[in-house]
């Protein structure tokens, strides 16, 4: 009975701070959605699913939504390997990785608002280190931030760079979580640098793929900041993803509740992915487990 009053005087704090900041919040919000909320007005006339009914017929919602599955294409497969290329010299037992560790993660927790503000420098035209870089190789200046076809794919680079700490520290813990064993079994056997990554270290990572896939995905589709800071949705809303364009619905148009009925669609949309991530890599992690 002591130890059982024990766990639960640890584990309260976490779960009161969940209660109140999380699933209070998402309450409150399902029953906004069900309204129509005019705070200007100060009216809230019942209107049950007509938000969601509204919004499903949202073109510009869509392509909110299509913005952010084009991020989630670019940034998550390219950071889960940029990852996984910094991660495999930093699993090693050298001395001194521990500083590089600590050096790749130092993105993670600076302030996205000053990590931002430095990558609008990055990407100016003419003058911003990327261009004024490329330019000593003759090629011409892009205005990444302004251009249509650029400012996704100037997020998604972005995104790599800032998300490159947390992946590399999972993949460095799955990497070490290997055993050595199966390397050994596999030198004897003679297989080269290439075979012993596709044969035991990729199939040993199965666990490590499924979690960093998933929580990216998701981790994409709540993009918010960077698109606040750096572009505005624009340009000709090419960057306009569901986080900020429930922000501008909310805070700009003052539409509360069909801000809450979006956001409660991505969560059934962001739900829908994840689940299929996880039922397409299954069958790796069974023969995982298996082994």
């Amino acid at each position: 009975m002591r130890r059982s009053r024990s766990a639960w005087a640890f584990v309260a704090p976490a779960a009161l701070h969940l209660l109140v900041f999380a699933v209070v919040p998402i309450v409150y919000a399902f029953v906004v959605s069900l309204f129509d909320w005019r705070i200007l007005k100060g009216t809230m006339p019942f209107v049950g699913f007509g938000k969601y009914q509204e919004v499903l017929q949202d073109p510009p919602f869509w392509n909110a939504m299509l913005n952010s599955a084009k991020f989630a294409a670019l940034s998550v497969p390219a950071g889960m390997a940029v990852a996984l290329l910094v991660a495999m010299p930093l699993a090693s037992q050298l001395k001194g990785m521990g500083l590089f560790r600590t050096l790749y993660y130092i993105p993670a927790i600076s302030s996205m608002v000053a990590v931002s503000m430095l990558w609008i420098y990055m990407f100016l035209p003419g003058n911003g280190l990327i261009n004024a870089t490329t330019s000593l190789f003759g090629v011409k200046s892009v205005d990444f931030l302004n251009e249509t076809g650029w400012a996704m794919p100037a997020l998604a680079f972005m995104s790599v760079w800032t998300g490159l700490g947390p992946r590399m520290i999972i993949y460095v813990a799955g990497l070490l979580g290997v055993p050595p064993s199966l390397y050994e079994a596999a030198e004897l056997d003679g297989a080269g640098a290439w075979s012993r990554f596709w044969n035991v270290t990729w199939p040993m990572l199965a666990p490590t793929n499924v979690f960093v896939l998933v929580t990216g995905t998701i981790t994409a589709f709540q993009l918010f900041t960077p698109v606040y800071m750096m572009t505005k949705g624009g340009p000709l809303d090419s960057t306009d993803v569901v986080g900020y364009h429930v922000f501008v619905e909310a805070w700009k148009k003052f539409h509360v509740s069909t801000a809450s009925a979006q956001s409660f669609l991505l969560l059934v949309v962001v739900g829908s992915v994840a689940l299929v991530q996880y039922r397409m890599m299954r069958r790796q992690l069974e023969g995982y487990s298996a082994g």
